[in-house]
């Protein structure tokens, strides 16, 4: 997808409650409220580490040297890693209090990141989704330890796939389940060398890397590319469809516990809307909502995760990241201002967010 558009760092959003507090957070006090840790360029195309609170005040913009996507905050520490997007050789450990750079993570040779990792819940090790470039396309779930501000690569593991890209940690917080998108890319470039033999699968491994499962859509060419996982272990995929644009392919995937993995059910005006692209996906397990960033359709959607019942269709200019929060999502933008949607009430409320419009990347954590 061509960069984003600049709109300018300078456009501010309107207060989001005269009395300074919104949906149970002290937005103008010194605690209480989240904060937003994602990728950021500027207009000239620099790159930017951020940490926002939702009140519009920002925390840190740490200039990194490669473009990131996805974040990872630390479980117990105040410091997240900035994960470089594909194909990175450098990824960002972050102290998330005052932006300080604590370490340029390099992928080995042969290696380079996917945008996605995670840290194991006691914060001793992380593990991410790596590109074979001598081998393009096989997958490798790289392993690190982190010992002090320094995280040191203690080995790999095979992701089961190709081209994989988000992982994420199943409720015992001891699998892995990874999302293989079935793309051969070669070092140094995202050109797909292999769309008419695609292999994109959803699999399951232990933290030692054994498979537990791996399981594939019926269309070759629909990559498998975002996930978000419930509190009760129901995994839910977004997918990037590779081949024309007008086949009708379901672009969201779910697998609920103790069942196959299989197309959402998915209106078609979503489907369509979506142009075959997703971003972003999140799941809010208090109100049950599942929420989608489809960036190339500029839309946002939210539905109800147990009945499929659309509950949000609206349109939102190159929609980029997606959290849940107290109250409901928050998104960010690449072209427009960042909003918060309050699904507490049969009638979702938007509510613009006080933060800079423009030129998010497609992931957002809070932390």
């Amino acid at each position: 997808m061509q960069r984003r558009a600049f709109l300018g760092l300078s456009a501010a959003a309107a207060s989001l409650a005269a009395a300074g507090a919104f949906g149970g957070w002290t937005l103008f006090g010194p605690s209480g409220q989240p904060l937003l840790l994602s990728a950021r360029d500027d207009g000239d195309g620099n790159h930017y580490a951020v940490g926002y609170r939702l009140d519009g005040q920002r925390a840190f913009a740490t200039p990194v040297n490669e473009r990131c996507h996805d974040v990872v905050p630390h479980p117990a520490l105040p410091m997240a890693l900035f994960v470089g997007r594909r194909p990175s050789t450098e990824s960002y450990l972050i102290d998330t209090r005052d932006g300080r750079l604590l370490q340029t993570l390099s992928s080995p040779a042969g290696r380079h990141f996917n945008g996605h990792a995670v840290f194991h819940k006691g914060g001793e090790w992380l593990y991410t989704t790596e590109n074979d470039t001598t081998e393009p396309g096989r997958g490798i779930i790289g392993v690190y330890r982190l010992q002090g501000e320094q995280l040191l690569r203690d080995g790999e593991h095979s992701s089961h796939g190709v081209g994989p890209h988000q992982l994420l940690w199943m409720p015992d917080g001891e699998t892995l389940v990874v999302a293989n998108g079935g793309i051969r890319t070669e070092a140094e470039s995202r050109v797909e060398m292999n769309l008419d033999a695609m292999q994109a699968s959803l699999v399951l491994i232990r933290r030692d890397g054994s498979l537990v499962s791996q399981e594939h859509l019926a269309d070759q060419q629909n990559s498998i590319r975002h996930l978000a996982v419930a509190r009760d272990g129901t995994v839910v995929s977004g997918q990037q469809y590779m081949g024309d644009l007008h086949d009708q392919v379901p672009l969201l995937a779910i697998k609920r516990p103790g069942q196959p993995f299989q197309p959402f059910a998915l209106g078609e005006t979503q489907r369509v809307a979506m142009n075959q692209y997703t971003a972003s996906v999140a799941i809010h397990d208090e109100l049950r909502l599942l929420a989608l960033t489809a960036p190339r359709g500029n839309r946002f959607f939210i539905w109800d995760l147990d009945s499929a019942q659309v509950r949000l269709d609206v349109p939102l200019p190159d929609c980029a990241g997606v959290g849940a929060v107290a109250d409901g999502f928050v998104v960010t933008s690449g072209q427009g201002r960042c909003r918060l949607y309050d699904c507490r009430g049969e009638r979702i409320v938007t509510n613009a967010l006080k933060l800079p419009a423009g030129l998010w990347d497609n992931h957002l954590r809070l932390a």
